[in-house]
């Protein structure tokens, strides 16, 4: 999937590529202007849980009665399909309008791994390519009105959350996702800078595997150094949202596609997520 090009547009020979890329962007305007609150989910690198965080915060919003949409920007390695059990939906798609996945009548879904031919698909792209996506994501998806939209980036400061920030605009909040490690923390910095230099503004930083939970005895053990989210919330003078204990039944559901705040309610690690769900509540109040 790419850009849309004059060469395959219908009117290619009665218009000109200035007039078409003023439509294209009064289309993207119009339809970020009927998002009223925008999540984007950055971690500083890899495997710190930010895409079950990312999906089980749009849960817990929709659960609340909210309108969510959520979008996987994940463009090399989409996981928001599996963790939702919609690995095999196929979206309805058009020339220039596609329209979302329903994971419930609250929850709006739109991700890559629904449009691969499968999931052994290599994605070999360069960054204009994938900013085209994203944008196509944003302008073309028939999002409607939402309350919030919920954006899951792939780790770090690159292309995807680059051009998510410049699209949805300087209203867009950051939610930065850790884990207790030094070396998780150091990354983590790079992305509270991403988003202060942009003038982005951050809801707070998640220290996620804060701690384990014994399916035994439900005691809370550390394994990791701990205290690394509350370190960096002190530090740059930022919300720490939550600590979120790592849960076995956390990692079965996401192999299995269920919702573990949804299954789990009264557990320690799905009180923290509402806990997030609750500040992000705040922006609607």
């Amino acid at each position: 999937m790419a850009e849309k090009e004059c060469s395959s547009c219908d009117q290619k020979n009665s218009c000109n590529q200035d007039s078409c890329k003023l439509e294209e962007e009064k289309k993207l305007e119009k339809n970020i202007n009927k998002i009223k609150h925008k999540l984007v989910i950055l971690s500083g690198k890899g495997g710190v849980g930010k895409s079950t965080l990312a999906v089980n915060l749009a849960v817990g919003l929709a659960l609340e009665g909210k309108k969510v949409g959520l979008l996987d920007v994940d463009v090399h390695g989409p996981s928001v399909p599996r963790l939702l059990s919609l690995k095999n939906t196929l979206p309805h798609v058009e020339k220039d309008y596609m329209e979302p996945v329903f994971w419930s009548k609250n929850l709006a879904v739109m991700s890559l791994g629904f449009l691969l031919p499968s999931e052994k698909e290599a994605v070999i792209w360069r960054g204009p390519v994938k900013m085209g996506l994203i944008k196509q994501f944003l302008r073309d998806v028939a999002w409607g009105e939402l309350d919030y939209l919920v954006v899951d980036c792939p780790p770090g400061t690159g292309d995807e959350p680059l051009s998510v920030m410049q699209l949805l605009g300087k209203k867009a909040y950051g939610i930065i996702v850790t884990t207790p490690q030094e070396v998780a923390i150091d990354d983590v910095r790079r992305s509270i800078t991403f988003c202060k230099e942009l003038e982005n503004p951050i809801l707070g930083i998640v220290e996620n595997m804060s701690g384990f939970i014994c399916p035994k005895c439900k005691e809370r053990t550390d394994i990791f150094l701990s205290g690394g989210g509350e370190k960096l919330a002190k530090e740059f003078n930022l919300p720490l949202l939550a600590k979120v204990p790592l849960d076995p039944e956390i990692v079965r559901a996401g192999e299995e596609g269920y919702i573990y705040i949804k299954t789990h309610p009264e557990s320690e690690p799905a009180k923290e997520v509402n806990n997030i769900v609750k500040e992000a509540l705040k922006l609607d109040a």
